[in-house]
């Protein structure tokens, strides 16, 4: 009889449970929403989580407060992001193929997997590009790489982080070109930026977003954007694809990610209100301000993307894995 009462009590919890759930997404939000950034303020991917969470609690109907949560090549973040309760109120920027390296990286021993993140809308996807100080001997991806055929293992190339987009440029690079640089990791991109004007590095493998307004200055010089054209913000700099390198196509996309376990009904109210600020006029001319190109995907067309980022970034990965 004991067991028989434990058995419906069980069966009401869950059923109460599921005729709630409609009625929690109705009622959110209730209270203010936190967006993670695995990554420190002022680099690219804040600028965009900030434009895009103030554009958002508009029709959210709630403030959105984006937090920075940096270290690790985004490893600390993405982990507080996939431990969050997944109730609607702790949401994420996902960077790929950043998330993807992670979590293939067994050295790595990350406290989460792809399954860990419901990827609900992208935001931006932002081109590599090579770029060095602007009174470098370096005029062009030409010289760049002639000058590392004569010094193997001279040139000090810099990245964002291990296993970043940009450490997997440098790779690509390396074996379209053969030839070798002497790399260098920060932890994102203002120590990056200090390292190359401060001259303790020669070039940097970066994104348009993080550098535009200083190649756009003369501070710095872009050399190449990684990409199979060239971006509108910098339309005098070539792209790899131009220049014969067909294989070294390279970029960082930003989304918004909510944790494993969010239920449906909350993840397409999220879904609808930041798809409706990343569409929106204003967001547009915000963005092109900061030199951060849009690319909107949701749903099916996201999960795709998801998933081939990471079949893609194994192999990679894996070159990065021989090389330590």
């Amino acid at each position: 009889m004991i067991l028989r009462r434990r058995t419906l009590l069980a069966a009401s919890a869950a059923t109460a449970t599921t005729i709630a759930s409609p009625a929690i997404a109705q009622n959110y939000p209730r209270r203010p929403v936190q967006l993670i950034v695995a990554f420190a303020a002022g680099g690219s991917t804040d600028v965009g989580a900030r434009i895009l969470a103030a554009a958002a609690e508009k029709d959210l109907g709630q403030t959105i407060t984006v937090v920075n949560k940096g270290g690790a090549g985004g490893q600390i973040g993405f982990t507080e992001i996939a431990r969050a309760r997944p109730d609607g109120y702790t949401l994420g920027f996902i960077n790929l193929p950043a998330v993807n390296t992670i979590v293939l990286d067994p050295e790595r021993k990350a406290a989460f997997n792809m399954e860990s993140f419901i990827p609900v809308v992208n935001q931006v996807l932002d081109p590599g590009l090579i770029w060095v100080k602007g009174d470098s001997p370096y005029k062009s991806l030409k010289d760049l790489v002639e000058a590392a055929k004569k010094e193997p293992g001279k040139i000090r190339a810099c990245t964002t982080g291990i296993l970043s987009d940009d450490h997997l440029a440098i790779l690509m690079l390396q074996e379209a070109a053969k030839i070798e640089f002497r790399l260098v990791h920060f932890d994102g991109g203002a120590q990056q930026l200090a390292g190359v004007i401060g001259g303790h590095v020669d070039v940097a493998f970066d994104n348009v977003g993080s550098v535009v307004k200083r190649v756009q200055s003369g501070e710095v010089r872009g050399l190449v954007v990684t990409d199979v054209e060239r971006s509108k913000f910098l339309p005098d700099v070539p792209c790899t694809k131009e220049l014969g390198y067909t294989t070294v196509i390279s970029s960082s996309t930003r989304g918004v990610a909510a944790p494993k376990g969010t239920p449906a009904e909350i993840v397409k109210v999220i879904e609808t209100a930041f798809l409706k600020a990343i569409n929106s006029a204003d967001m547009k001319q915000k963005m092109d301000v900061a030199g951060l190109a849009l690319k909107p995907m949701v749903g099916a067309e996201y999960a795709k993307y998801y998933a081939d980022t990471q079949a893609q970034a194994k192999k990679y990965t894996e070159w990065a894995l021989k090389m330590r």
